[in-house]
């Protein structure tokens, strides 16, 4: 196992889990649990899997609540890459939320928060900047203790393209608690992509990290 003390809960979109995936995670050797949430009517498609991480976040709240040790909750898609030290290098230090680059985000060659005294003043990206997360689903993890107390979730009342930033707004923490990550070293890495069989466009800067597009 290439990630020790992971705990990886899956949630399929749908009313029943099936044997050939629950193999597969038999066999990837990791701590897991398999559940499943079918998406309610009134999510829109393109709010596809917010019923799924709601699950995954009532699990948590329920069975981690007395949990004293340092944990992380990191929202993993089936349509990102993942460089294995952003585990180990961001998110098994996160204390409060962290936040890090993101490559290939909608047609962004990089989106990254913009850091100033090791403290975020604003984003770099190209959609809605004036967000006050303006993180990708990607792009960040929170401390169990903030999960724990919180109700936060993902919620009819969150618009579909800021379903991070509502979500991020739940845990009553303002962007100088927020730590940022990977900004203050040389050269920039991205740890995490967004990945696509087509070119997205790689359009804006790369802010210094290492991405080719």
């Amino acid at each position: 196992m290439h990630i020790k003390h992971l705990h990886w809960i899956v949630v399929e979109d749908g009313n029943e889990t099936y044997p050939a995936v629950e193999n597969v995670l038999k066999r990837s050797k990791i701590k897991y649990s398999y559940l499943y949430a079918d998406t309610p009517t009134e999510f829109e498609k393109k709010k596809s899997g917010w019923a799924q991480r709601n699950k995954a976040l009532s699990y948590i709240r329920y069975h981690y609540w007395r949990y004293r040790r340092n944990a992380v909750v990191y929202f993993a898609d089936d349509d990102n890459t993942y460089d294995l030290r952003l585990f180990n290098k961001f998110i098994r230090n996160v204390k409060t939320v962290g936040i890090w680059a993101v490559a290939f985000v909608g047609t962004a060659l990089v989106e990254t928060p913009v850091v100033k005294n090791g403290k975020i003043q604003a984003f770099n990206v190209i959609f809605n900047p004036s967000r006050t997360f303006a993180t990708d689903m990607a792009g960040f993890a929170v401390n169990l203790k903030l999960i724990i107390n919180s109700k936060a979730s993902f919620h009819h009342l969150c618009k579909v393209y800021d379903s991070e930033d509502c979500f991020l707004k739940q845990l009553n923490i303002t962007l100088d608690k927020v730590q940022p990550f990977g900004v203050a070293e040389h050269p920039r890495e991205v740890l995490v992509w967004h990945t696509q069989t087509t070119h997205s466009g790689g359009n804006g800067s790369d802010y210094g990290y290492n991405v080719i597009a």
